[in-house]
């Protein structure tokens, strides 16, 4: 049952079966024309392209305006052309020449027009070469697909490429001049300039000047003054500009040629980037990587020489403090930090020591490779950075640790016989001045032979740690975060002399070669072996790697004093028997003869 229609109601207004208005007749009537509604349009009803429709209109589309650019570049051709024979007008007063009706069709895009007047440029006919519009088409999209901030990105981009690409030129062009010679401040200058400092500004351009100088030195050079010279007025200004001492920038400057030395300063500037290394005990890269970014993680994985380094550019969260951080999915270490224990290798059911472990991030890793199997003996001379390593292995679970305190140079009296052992021994932290850049200024001489002495005492302590009838290892790394030649290849050397090591490749595919002559110095040709990384070439900390062999368990040195020793006791024995023998003889003259006394 339905309810009935009420018949009594009436219903208001027009409803849709009402008649449309008709039109107006009083402009008739009067004799004016008709106004015509220009809201009126023809009812068109859409036209559904095909998908090869599609693509055929797009095809003409693009056919189109390259021939429109073929054309421009014609026309601009032969304009320049003829600006050059009527006496130089170029691009920059091409508009207030055309004739006012050739003006801008008014319906074209003129965001071009105020990006030049915002940004300054009046390169002229350099923006006008038809590049962009050749750049856009290589690129596999028609603007019409593209969104208006997609074309402005564009078009800066290749606005910054043009720019950077002139500055080189520029650049290029002024390094190719030999004829202009560079002087430097004389000794009366450089002593009012202690007294009245320069500007950062213009230290900063006779770094420049005297770099150029140094690597073109025959052409650029002033008459009468010395590499020397230059050396000591480019080295001061390197301290005063960078706030280094003057030590440390001789030590540098004696490793890098000076545009490398400025590089190298340059990055010291600037922070490394964050790296985290995945434990493989808890998760996978991939996984964790998917977990970081739904909290909003901006990384990437670290590179091709890593499976489980991941780099963080940006994080909207503490990376440190995230809950796949407390539950030991991940570590925060530096990528420089990984080569050591890459180069290690240590196998499943090894016996493995990391005689400087602290704070525990090496430490967790090599018990990572080795799946918590074997038996990983982690130790520190300093009892307080111990629990540092406890907290890291309980996070990380890693169970085949055992940490201990002692001095490691004393270690070999405790415990022996490990198949790998890995030393990261303490240094001067010239490859992490960015972390820390107080040392800058306080390391001098002392310093570095001090470290020196201590990393020589360690690394013997490992080789003799190191058991060489091991069937899998006999290894030892050797690394620190210095880039220094003293606590690097130097302290190589005086181990390959003094125990039955050799060097063999670390297994690390890039970084640079160690040093087999520095200066005046000569090392052993197989030093090449050992890693150098740099922060301004890898992009991340100093860092120095070496991987030996150990061959034979006996000690250079100590069989020769053993020798010494037992030829010295047998001498001493001989001569202990003459003493007796002769004591002998003098009693039996001494004595009287028994025969004798019966005679008598």
């Amino acid at each position: 049952m339905g309810r009935r229609k009420d018949k009594s109601i009436v219903t208001r207004g027009p409803g849709k079966s009402a008649r449309r208005q008709q039109d107006p007749v009083l402009a008739e009537l009067l004799g004016e024309k008709p106004i015509e509604d220009k809201k009126k349009k023809k009812k068109v009803t859409p036209v559904v392209k095909t998908k090869e429709e599609r693509l055929k209109e797009k095809k003409e589309k693009k056919e189109k305006r390259e021939k429109k650019g073929k054309k421009e570049q014609k026309k601009r051709k032969t304009d320049s052309s003829d600006e050059d024979e009527s006496g130089g007008h170029d691009e920059s007063n091409r508009d207030w020449l055309r004739p006012a009706g050739q003006g801008k069709n008014p319906f074209e895009d003129d965001d071009e027009d105020e990006e030049d007047l915002m940004m300054g440029d009046d390169f002229g006919a350099e923006d006008s070469d038809g590049s962009d519009d050749a750049a856009m088409d290589e690129e596999g999209g028609s603007d019409a697909e593209d969104l208006p901030i997609e074309k402005q990105s564009k078009k800066l981009d290749r606005r910054k490429a043009r720019n950077e690409k002139l500055a080189a030129a520029e650049m290029k062009s002024q390094g190719d001049e030999g004829g202009d010679k560079i002087g430097i401040p004389t000794d009366e200058e450089l002593a009012e300039e202690e007294d009245h400092p320069l500007e950062l500004s213009m230290i900063n351009r006779r770094i420049q000047e005297v770099s150029r100088v140094l690597g073109n030195f025959k052409q650029l050079h002033e008459p009468g003054r010395t590499r020397s010279e230059y050396r000591h007025v480019f080295q001061k200004d390197l301290c005063a500009y960078y706030s280094y001492n003057e030590f440390l920038i001789s030590k540098l400057a004696d490793l890098f040629h000076s545009n490398e030395l400025v590089e190298f300063l340059e990055a010291n500037e600037v922070k490394r980037p964050v790296t985290i290394r995945t434990n493989s005990l808890k998760t996978k890269r991939r996984d964790l990587a998917q977990a970081l970014i739904n909290r909003g993680v901006n990384l990437d994985p670290i590179g091709k020489w890593s499976k489980v380094g991941l780099v963080v550019y940006d994080s909207g969260v503490p990376i440190g403090a995230t809950p796949e951080y407390l539950a030991g999915h991940y570590m925060l270490q530096g990528g420089s930090s990984m080569l050591p224990c890459m180069a290690l290798a240590p196998q499943h059911n090894e016996s493995v020591l990391d005689l400087c472990a602290a704070p525990g991030g090496k430490t967790s890793y090599l018990g990572a490779l080795m799946r918590n199997t074997g038996y990983l003996l982690a130790n520190d001379a300093k009892k307080d950075r111990c629990k540092a390593i406890v907290g890291n292995l309980h996070r990380l679970g890693v169970t085949n640790t055992v940490v201990c305190n002692y001095d490691g140079r004393a270690f070999p009296k405790v415990m022996g016989g490990f198949d790998r052992v890995l030393v990261d021994a303490p240094c001067s932290g010239t490859g992490v001045i960015s972390k820390d850049p107080s040392v800058k200024m306080n390391k001098d001489e002392k310093d570095i032979q001090r470290c020196s002495h201590i990393q020589r005492q360690l690394l013997l302590a490992a080789i003799d740690s190191c058991n060489a009838k091991s069937s899998t290892g006999g290894y030892v790394v050797y690394s620190t975060c210095s880039i220094l030649v003293d606590e690097n290849e130097a302290v190589i050397d005086y181990a390959l002399k003094r125990r039955h090591v050799k060097l063999v490749p670390t297994g690390i595919d890039f970084g640079d070669e160690g040093f087999v002559r520095f200066r005046e110095k000569r090392f052993h040709g197989s030093v090449n072996l050992t890693r150098r990384f740099y922060p301004h070439t890898h992009n991340m900390d100093g860092f120095f790697v070496a991987k030996l062999k150990k061959y034979s368990n006996k000690i250079i040195g100590e069989e020769k004093e053993k020798a010494q020793k037992e030829d010295e006791e047998e001498m001493q024995e001989e001569k202990e028997e003459e003493m007796q023998e002769e004591e002998e003889e003098e009693e039996m003259l001494e004595t009287p003869h028994p025969h004798n006394n019966r005679a008598s």
